[in-house]
Parts: C-alpha cells; sequence; structure tokens
C-alpha cells in the first residue's frame, strides 16, 4: 500500500532515540529557552503541556527550523539538523489555524508541498489514499474556505503526511474546534498513530489530549521541561509543586519527614496534622541512596521506622481520592482526618470542598449527590480520608523555589 511505503522510513528501531535535543538554547527578546533535553523514540506520540509563554511553541518552530539554536544540537535519526533549512529537514507541522491556501480546494493544499518531491501519477495515488485514510475523499474538489473546522484540519494533517515526514509537530491543532469534532479529530489522529506509526510531538492546553493520545507528557515553564514522563507518572507523581499545581494536584503541603521504613513514610503538617504516605517511587529512591547507611541496613533487618533528620518535602494529594464521610469508619485508607468545611465551590455536575483540618485546606470533589447525601454546609464538621498510595511525596522542593527566587 503507498501510505504504508509513506511510513516507512517511521518504524521503530530498537533502542535508538529518533528525535534527540541536547542543551538546546534560544533566545528571542527577553524570552529564551535554557538548556532543553529531550528524547523521543520513533512511533511515540509526545505532549507538551504548560501555561502561555512557556516555550512551547518556539520549541516547535526551532525544531523545524524557523528559529537558530544559540547553543545546543538537533538531531533526527543521528543526523545534526541545526544548518539545515526547515524544506529540507524531513519535519512536518500542522497549527492551530492550519494554514490552508484559501485560493486552492482541497485536493490542490494537498499536493501543493508535494510537487517538489513526487510526479503527478504519483501525487494523485498518494491522494487518493490519505483522503480514504483522513476520511476526506467527498471534498477534495471543495474550496478550503467552505470546509468546517474538523475538515480544515484533516486536509492540513493530510497536507503534513503526503510529504512522507519523518515526524509531525502539533501546535494546539483542536482548540479552535467544538468538543464534539476535537473527540473526533482525536480518535483519527490515534488511529493513525497506531496504525502508521507516525511519531508525534504535540502542544496543547487540552488534558484531554494527553489521555487520549500520549504515551509521555512534558510540562514546560519559562523555557525549561520541568519533568517529562509518563502521562500517569505526571499527574500522580509531580517532581515539584509548579508541576502539582499546574496538573490539578490542588492539594500541596509542606511538611517534614518524621519516620520512614522501607513501606512508609510519616509527613508532619503545620506542627499538627500527620500523614502516612506509601509512594513507591519516592521511598525506593530513598532507600536506593541511603542503602549503606546504619539506619537502612536497620530497617532492612526489622522494617522499624527510623528518624531521617525531619527532612523537608511537599506532598500532593489530587481531589479526585478525597473520600468523604459523616462518621470516622472502618476503611483501609492509612489517612483519616476531621475537619470543617470552609467552603464549597460548585462547578457544573461536581462540587470542590474545601475542608480544614487544624489550619490546612484539603479540597476534595464532590458530585452533586454525594454532596446532598452528606449533607455538606459550610462550618460542618466532617471526616475526610484518603490511601497513603495515594499521598505523592515531591523531594525537589527546595531547589525549585530556588530557581523561582533566581528568576
Amino acid at each position: 500500500m503507498i501510505i504504508l511505503k509513506i511510513i516507512k522510513t517511521l518504524r521503530v528501531v530498537s533502542g535508538f532515540m529518533y528525535l534527540e535535543i541536547e542543551n538546546l538554547s534560544v533566545q528571542l527578546g527577553e524570552f529564551h529557552l535554557k538548556d532543553i533535553n529531550l528524547t523521543i523514540k520513533e512511533g511515540e506520540y509526545l505532549i507538551l503541556i504548560g501555561p502561555t509563554g512557556s516555550g512551547k511553541s518556539v520549541l516547535l518552530e526551532t525544531i523545524i527550523g524557523f528559529y537558530a539554536p544559540d547553543k545546543g544540537n538537533i538531531k533526527l535519526k543521528g543526523r545534526n539538523l541545526n544548518d539545515i533549512p526547515p524544506e529540507e529537514r524531513g519535519i512536518g507541522i500542522v497549527y492551530q489555524d492550519n494554514t490552508l491556501f484559501p485560493n486552492m480546494n482541497v485536493y490542490d493544499n494537498i499536493a501543493y508541498g508535494a510537487k517538489k518531491k513526487f510526479s503527478s501519477e504519483q501525487i494523485e495515488k498518494k491522494i487518493a489514499e490519505i483522503a480514504e485514510t483522513m476520511r476526506i475523499k467527498h471534498i477534495l474538489h471543495r474550496n478550503v474556505t467552505t470546509l468546517s473546522g474538523g475538515e480544515a484540519q484533516r486536509t492540513a494533517l493530510a497536507r503534513a503526511l503526503i510529504v512522507e515526514p519523518k515526524i509531525i509537530l502539533m501546535d494546539e491543532p483542536f482548540s479552535a474546534l467544538d468538543i464534539s469534532t476535537q473527540a473526533k479529530l482525536t480518535s483519527l489522529i490515534k488511529e493513525i498513530g497506531m496504525k502508521y506509526k507516525t511519531t508525534f510531538l504535540h502542544v496543547t492546553h487540552n488534558f484531554n489530549d494527553i489521555w487520549s493520545l500520549a504515551n509521555r507528557v512534558g510540562v514546560m515553564k519559562d523555557g525549561k521541561i520541568h519533568q517529562l514522563d509518563t502521562s500517569i507518572n505526571v499527574f500522580s507523581r509531580p517532581e515539584n509543586n509548579f508541576v502539582a499545581d499546574f496538573v490539578g494536584v490542588q492539594n500541596i503541603f509542606e511538611g517534614k519527614i518524621i519516620e520512614i521504613s522501607l513501606e512508609t513514610a510519616k509527613i508532619e503538617l503545620n506542627n499538627k496534622v500527620i500523614i502516612t504516605s506509601s509512594d513507591i517511587s519516592y521511598l525506593s529512591k530513598i532507600s536506593n541512596e541511603n542503602e549503606d547507611t546504619e539506619d537502612f541496613k536497620d530497617i532492612n533487618k526489622n522494617t522499624n521506622r527510623k528518624d531521617v533528620n525531619k527532612s523537608k518535602v511537599l506532598i500532593a494529594i489530587r481531589p479526585e481520592n478525597i473520600i468523604f464521610s459523616n462518621a470516622k469508619f472502618e476503611s483501609s485508607a492509612k489517612n483519616q482526618l476531621k475537619g470543617k468545611i470552609s467552603e464549597i465551590l460548585e462547578s457544573g455536575p461536581t462540587s470542590l470542598v474545601n475542608v480544614d483540618v487544624d489550619g490546612c485546606i484539603f479540597k476534595g470533589l464532590l458530585t452533586k449527590s454525594s454532596a446532598e447525601i452528606l449533607e455538606v454546609k459550610k462550618g460542618k464538621e466532617i471526616y475526610i480520608s484518603f490511601k497513603s498510595l495515594n499521598v505523592s511525596v515531591i523531594d525537589k522542593y527546595g531547589s525549585f523555589n530556588s530557581d523561582i527566587k533566581k528568576e
């Protein structure tokens, strides 16, 4: 099949990093990317998120060649692209506004970039197959000014695919579309990525794109990547307080570790509230870093908890992991706390309920029906509980806040 031939150069080579970005820095006026390091495997779908102005689009446009790096290297399949012009890099890009030529029909828009690479006969065959894959065969004759948002974006993606790119960059491609069209296009992109092993680097503000498409996600702020990991780890085990706040953890507390074992850590908040965490990633890391110390040798022998010099950390608990009850109850959750409702914020079908526990404000989500059953109201005493496995320990607290102060 022709479409398979188009994507043939996009096959996975075991252990080989397809796109490599090494110590990349770019200065544009007062803004600059700072020592970006990023690798993408062939066939991977990587999404970048972050606040407006964090440098996500600048990074994409530097990769494709619109900006020249001041420092560092961009490599694709081992080839350094720094001095290669954009049209010779083998990279496609799809923007939010799709940038189609208004004086051409759909067929001619798709064919435009391919004319430099293929014969008319080849283009005709390629367009026929791509149009079938993108489900736009029936609109090839139409002028692009008559297209819906979804049709226009599928046309833009077909135009990017036909030139056989080694990687496709996506800059908020769905943000101007309605929710229904976004869902359909997301499903189509997922189908294309899985079927043809296309490599994508996608910038978005929509977290739904992450759960639907991403193998990994990077979180950017102020020209830096602050965490790059699987979607689950970024959302459940954020590495610093900025990432935790940005991905909606909401419950972020400063505390100190007062006891630790191979299985649990006890963290004291506000000199009163004690939280138990079974964050396996953190405990494994601490164990590996201290495996030769006497404290952890003792722990390996008898699993007794040991003091760890009251190390300062942050803990993070997602609001959906908090359970509410009107009375204390038997549960596997190691954390059960009594507090007073300080605020109720309604948003659509859910309510965000703030509970004051000795000066620490915990935020949890309740459906409208659950809120009615519990008779939640401001000033009411209520119990909250959450599993120790859902308490993430963030140990980069000091270094991250030092960076903020410097900037």
